[in-house]
């Protein structure tokens, strides 16, 4: 079938990232904005807009369709991006998903299942079990999604009870399904992913490698193509495996085949059914519209046969968001000013004047620079970066300028505990580890241990006086969401106890006792939306 008007289900960078491939195909556009969103920059840019109440909910995105005559819907990525169930209804509604087929969501979004079929078909995956069997540390993690979400790291037998909960909350909060299961965690990996395109009729292809270890609470902050740690063998090997899992879950459309890196082994964590917000960086070194191919396999189309496969020059992205560079916690306010770089790809999804809420994820662009070398790309994005302005809004630029000229990040020698090792803005070590002993060695070290990012206790606590005894009032260290409170008036609590769970930007933040105290107040009750710097609990020793 022909699309000649697509809606999209979704919001902000994405939703405008796939209105240009639209307009450039002449394809119409229709946005769809929830009521505390109506005047966003992705709402003001389609050709139609239509109200719906949640983005959560599918038959409000298939009523807006129906409405404006669209021919299809491009899930965009979170929201119902790799619910299969709306992916049915889509298709149910005899309009193209573009995306994945119902059943290869269910059978690629589902880790157990995934696991059990990677296996089948000779892709190594990471050892599950019961933690006393598989040995600590493990890691908790949702059996239904993915994107960070319940997921917690576990030492000890004796953090497991509490991990476990909190997990499962999340994963309920997320996916409407709270199973979890356990994996072990594998120290200081890095992180690699392989773009995969598949028609549905049985071709795929394999677009080269992302490398994605630079993360913050399991969220991706620095994304590069290719990966300075594959040579050509080791690349073949990954992208082999990863089309080996995708036909054999009879993929269709953009996938990302997910690994850990650790030496020469990988594993598979995960195929992400949908496009990557990361995906501009095998964009420009591939020549490949990632999401121009999506239409047009939902087309019905079959699989171009000129890709290049033979990646050109190197790719960087970082993301830009309304977050502190210290502790990534989220900030609101109205963007003031917006000077976003000249000469680099940016994707922004907001404009000068724009408002960044609470409700929704806080980041304002992705900035990416292409060029002949890994040097020169990452050259182009610190001189892009010098370029960027932004007021208004607390952002994490200052943090995005140290990250790119951190030297271990500029040696391309990287892990997912890069943060841990090196935290947010400290002073970069005059030189690294050099020697036979770097890398191996280091898988040995302490993994980073579950908690909240840092500064978050220092943002929360206020007022602490040393007149004989310490008092202290736990304030929200930014706007958002009270989903569990876990103390009470005249309880004892014990140093680091939770005493409250905050949430915003679908992020969970735990708040603690920042010594052996007892609650003389609480002053906020489960559902409570609270201001940065509200009041939340009065401590006294």
């Amino acid at each position: 079938m022909e699309i000649r008007k697509l809606l999209v289900a979704n919001r902000g960078e994405i939703a405008l990232r796939v209105f240009r491939t639209c307009r450039e195909l002449g394809i119409r556009t229709v946005a769809v904005a929830a009521p505390d969103d109506r005047g966003s920059l992705h709402a003001r840019s389609a050709d139609e807009t239509v109200e719906i109440t949640s983005y959560l909910h599918s038959e409000e995105h298939i009523r807006a369709a129906k409405e404006t005559g669209a021919d299809a819907i491009h899930p965009g990525y979170g929201f119902l991006a790799e619910n299969p169930e709306f992916a049915a209804a889509v298709e149910a509604a005899e309009l193209a998903f573009v995306g994945p087929t119902a059943e290869a969501l269910r059978l690629g979004g589902d880790k157990l299942e995934a696991k059990r079929i990677a296996e089948d078909v000779g892709v190594p995956v990471v050892p599950t079990g019961d933690p006393d069997e598989i040995g600590y540390p493990v890691i908790a993690k949702a059996a239904a999604g993915g994107g960070g979400r319940g997921m917690r790291v576990v030492r000890e037998a004796a953090e497991l009870d509490d991990a476990l909960a909190a997990a499962r909350h999340e994963a309920k909060a997320a996916f409407g399904d709270d199973r979890i299961f356990f994996e072990r965690y594998v120290e200081r990996p890095r992180h690699v992913e392989i773009q995969l395109l598949a028609d549905g009729q049985g071709a795929v292809v394999a677009l080269g490698e992302r490398e994605c270890s630079i993360q913050r609470r399991h969220q991706k902050v620095l994304e590069e193509s290719p990966s300075p740690a594959l040579d050509p063998a080791l690349r073949t090997a990954m992208s082999e495996a990863a089309v080996r899992f995708a036909k054999a879950i009879g993929y269709r459309s953009a996938g990302t085949a997910e690994f850990l890196l650790v030496g020469r082994d990988f594993y598979l964590l995960e195929l992400n059914g949908r496009i990557q917000v990361e995906h501009p960086v095998t964009e420009l070194v591939t020549g490949v519209d990632l999401v121009a191919e999506q239409l047009r396999i939902a087309s019905g189309g079959p699989l171009d046969s000129s890709y290049n496969l033979l990646l050109s020059g190197h790719a960087v992205e970082v993301r830009l968001y309304a977050e502190d560079p210290r502790s990534f916690l989220p900030q609101t306010g109205r963007i003031e000013r917006l000077r976003l770089p000249h000469g680099i790809r940016v994707d922004a999804g907001v404009e000068e004047g724009d408002e960044v809420g609470v409700a929704y994820d806080p980041m304002i662009a992705k900035l990416i620079a292409h060029g002949p070398t890994r040097d020169e790309a990452l050259a182009r994005l610190r001189d892009a970066l010098a370029e960027t302005e932004v007021a208004g809004v607390t952002t994490n630029l200052p943090f995005l300028r140290w990250l790119v000229s951190h030297p271990a990040v500029l040696e391309g020698r990287t892990t997912t505990a890069f943060l841990t090792d090196y935290p947010p803005l400290s002073e970069p070590p005059l030189r690294l580890p050099q020697g036979p002993w770097d890398g191996a060695w280091r898988l040995n070290l302490p993994s980073p241990l579950p908690q909240s990012p840092p500064d978050v206790d220092a943002a929360a606590h206020a007022g602490q006086t040393g007149d004989g005894a310490e008092r202290s009032a736990l304030t929200a260290p930014m706007p958002g969401t009270v989903i569990r409170v876990l103390a009470k008036a005249g309880e004892r609590v014990a140093h680091r106890q939770p005493l409250l769970v905050l949430e915003a930007m679908k992020m969970e933040t735990p708040l603690v006792s920042p010594f052996d105290a007892v609650v003389k107040a609480v002053h906020v009750a489960e559902g409570d939306r609270v201001a940065g710097g509200a009041l939340l609990v009065e401590l006294e020793e």
